[in-house]
């Protein structure tokens, strides 16, 4: 059981705030506890159905499913995670127990999202006069449970900057149609309508700058943030930019046009690394953590508190609910399972 506890907990201590990998497990071993047809020492036998239980739970308690490659689901079940071996001690220590390690996975659930809550509480009480983004910020750095979930607190702190000052320039996007061929109009109608917007009649329209976030981050974090109906893509990095990782990126966004948002002290290093590739020419800009805390604290400046302030933390607030699950769900499950905090103890506190 030791080998099993420690892979459990690694596996725990690794998960971002949903817990989706620490969830699966704690329902591999309410099913098998309860009778259902698998074997935990045979993978096949759950591997698929377990990310069903694995959803239905999910979906109640944090208002969402995993939305990880299929690869990255499974790799759950690899040797260095939770192979069957260590999975059927599990079960096996579980049955004994009568649910003591699903009760102990669920109790460290309960803990991760108080964690959100109390980086919830300070953005939703928070005045234009009062916010300050190093503080919230910090509430994700300096906390060991939410250190694995930063990238997002950056990217949706990114994303309510930008959709704010974007909103109120009151930025227009053209497009138009250059070449007033008439047959080529007529023989592509239908679509120049669908996938255009424009017709043969009205070849121009505008539109307002919206951004847009792609709302899933890749397990090797070099997957498109954000992007922008007038052209740059966004990637917002918080760990550093090897030159693999900058190829990675090339690779994977396909933009004429790339923003990069890193911490102050990787600005030089990403520089550096990205004029050395051939598609540095790409890279309209690189925005540190002192450029964003500045635009911050310029838009709940007095002089900006109504017009940008305000709608920036309404804003961030916003992608905040939508990024982070809730916490009123976990109580009731964790009472109608027979989830009883005064049975853990010892090796198995939380």
């Amino acid at each position: 059981m030791i080998k099993s506890k420690s892979a459990l907990d690694k596996i725990i201590r690794k998960s971002r705030v949903h817990l989706y990998k620490p969830i699966q497990i704690a329902e591999i071993l309410y099913h098998y506890r309860y009778g259902d047809d698998i074997d935990p020492s045979q993978v096949e036998t759950y591997r698929n159905i377990s990310k069903r239980w694995r959803d239905e739970v999910t979906k109640r308690l944090i208002g969402r499913v995993s939305t990880s490659s299929q690869k990255y689901q499974d790799n759950l079940f690899e040797p260095n995670a939770m192979p069957p071996e260590l999975l059927n001690e599990l079960t096996e220590f579980n049955n004994k127990k009568k649910g003591l390690v699903e009760n102990y996975i669920y109790h460290k659930l309960q803990n991760r999202l108080s964690m959100v809550l109390e980086a919830f509480s300070y953005i939703e009480t928070a005045a234009t006069k009062t916010f300050d983004l190093g503080e919230y910020l910090s509430l994700f750095s300096k906390t060991a449970g939410l250190k694995r979930s930063i990238d997002k607190a950056y990217e949706i702190t990114v994303y309510a900057l930008f959709s704010t000052i974007v909103s109120a320039l009151r930025v227009k996007v053209s497009l138009s149609i250059e070449n007033l061929d008439k047959e080529i109009l007529e023989d592509f109608e239908s679509f120049i309508e669908m996938v255009l917007g424009l017709s043969k009649d009205n070849t121009t329209i505008e539109i307002p700058a919206r951004l847009f976030r792609v709302g899933v981050t890749n397990a090797a974090d070099r997957g498109l943030d954000m992007w922008a109906n007038f052209g740059p893509a966004v990637q917002v990095k918080h760990v550093s930019l090897s030159e693999e990782l900058a190829e990675d990126v090339s690779d994977n966004i396909s933009a004429d046009r790339i923003i990069l948002v890193c911490l102050d002290g990787e600005a030089d290093t990403i520089d550096r690394v990205m004029k050395q590739l051939p598609f540095s020419e790409r890279i309209q800009g690189i925005i540190t953590k002192s450029d964003l805390i500045d635009w911050y604290a310029i838009c709940l400046s007095k002089k900006y508190r109504e017009s940008l302030g305000k709608q920036l933390l309404l804003n961030l607030r916003r992608e905040f609910n939508f990024e982070f699950p809730s916490t009123k769900e976990i109580k009731p499950f964790l009472k109608e399972r027979g989830y009883d905090p005064a049975k853990l103890g010892g090796e198995w506190s939380v």
